[in-house]
């Protein structure tokens, strides 16, 4: 075939698997069968139905997949185990849209509305939610590992059992969250708001917590083995029969938290501030405590065992030779 001529059926097939974002909108608000015929049809398509008003479709199990939902209309829309992989979403309201089971790897949810979401279940690896407001969200069970979540404001949403393996949820705000069972594996959370949140037995092996706000936080038989929680703010947290085993806490504010029980072993606890705190029956073997302030702690039945106490200041105000 003459150049010419290839180049300019090439083009004629371009035009007609883009097809208009009107002609777009009619055929998905027709129905799903019409779409998904469309799109195996033109399977490299990338339709364009950006600022599209979807509100209150149902939408369930539809290929939306590489489709640019940028600045859509999604609120109450019905998505549940919709094909949303490497969508793009940001800016997009999909205010109390249900999302259940759906995939949105890879999608872009920049500064996306997802207040009071349903995400449950949903797949978000390596997605971009950077800067959205998810809260009051339900992502229980959501897989947002390697996910971008620098700034991602989570207040009051339900991330129980949700996993976040290395991803980054640098400044991101998570007060009043319920994450009991979530996991952390190698995450960034730095500078995070934990305060007031549920972590009841949440999984932070090797995250990095530097400078985070933990304070009135329920972390109550956490694992946080090799955690890094420098200059982390822990006030009257709940940290009872918490694995903090080899966790850097030099420097951490951790005044009248409560670490009963909790393994401390072998971590770094030096200039640590732990006034009033509760560690009873902690095991702080091996620990170095050197430069910690320990005024007014309870350390019944602690276990100081080769512990490095030089400079501390003991319970009753006196310092450690």
């Amino acid at each position: 075939m003459p150049k010419p001529l290839r180049a300019k059926t090439a083009r004629a097939k371009m035009a007609r698997a883009k097809m208009a974002s009107g002609e777009l909108l009619a055929l998905l608000k027709w129905g799903a069968i019409g779409w998904a015929d469309w799109r195996s049809r033109h399977p490299q398509a990338e339709p364009d139905l950006s600022a599209a008003d979807l509100r209150e479709l149902d939408l369930s199990q539809v290929d939306l997949g590489k489709t640019d939902l940028s600045r859509a209309c999604l609120v109450q829309t019905n998505l549940m185990g919709a094909n949303l992989r490497e969508a793009n979403l940001s800016h997009a309201n999909l205010y109390e849209a249900n999302l259940t089971a759906a995939d949105l790897s890879g999608a872009d949810l920049r500064e996306a509305h997802l207040i009071g979401v349903n995400l449950s279940f949903t797949e978000l690896q390596g997605a971009n939610l950077r800067g959205a407001d998810l809260r009051e969200g339900n992502l229980r069970g959501a897989n947002l590992s390697l996910a971008n979540l620098i700034g991602t404001d989570f207040r009051q949403a339900n991330l129980k059992e949700a996993d976040c393996s290395d991803a980054n949820l640098m400044k991101a705000d998570l007060t009043h969250a319920r994450l009991n069972g979530a996991i952390f594996t190698g995450a960034n959370l730095s500078c995070a708001n934990f305060c007031c949140a549920e972590l009841v037995a949440a999984y932070f092996p090797k995250a990095s917590l530097y400078r985070t706000l933990f304070r009135d936080a329920q972390l109550v038989r956490a694992f946080l083995v090799g955690a890094v929680l420098v200059e982390a703010d822990l006030e009257r947290s709940n940290l009872s029969w918490a694995n903090l085993s080899r966790a850097n806490l030099t420097s951490a504010h951790c005044p009248g938290a409560n670490l009963h029980g909790a393994n401390i072993s072998r971590a770094d606890l030096r200039k640590t501030n732990l006034q009033g705190a509760n560690l009873r029956n902690t095991n702080l073997t091996k620990a170095n405590l050197s430069g910690a302030n320990l005024q007014n702690a309870d350390l019944f039945f602690a276990d100081l065992s080769n512990a490095d106490l030089r400079g501390a200041i003991m319970p009753n105000g006196s310092l450690h030779p």
